[in-house]
């Protein structure tokens, strides 16, 4: 569905796009390299990332889920 350029919702899910963009590269990069470091940096980093979208999806559905601690 498009929104228009003044609503919240194009710019939520435009990034959440990006950003599971990102996720997905940041784990088929961890089969490449054999470093242990090197995978647990990129596996977290998926994770905040993972984190993020969640948040977006929380806010689009107008969820105090994204909000609590």
């Amino acid at each position: 569905m498009a929104y228009s350029d003044a609503n919240p919702m194009h710019h939520t899910q435009k990034m959440k796009g990006e950003l599971s963009t990102l996720i997905d590269h940041l784990r088929e990069d961890i089969t490449k390299v054999d470093d242990p470091q090197f995978k647990a940096l990129f596996e977290t980093s998926a994770e905040v990332l993972g984190g993020l979208v969640k948040a977006f999806t929380h806010y689009e559905q107008k969820s105090e889920a994204a909000w609590k601690s």
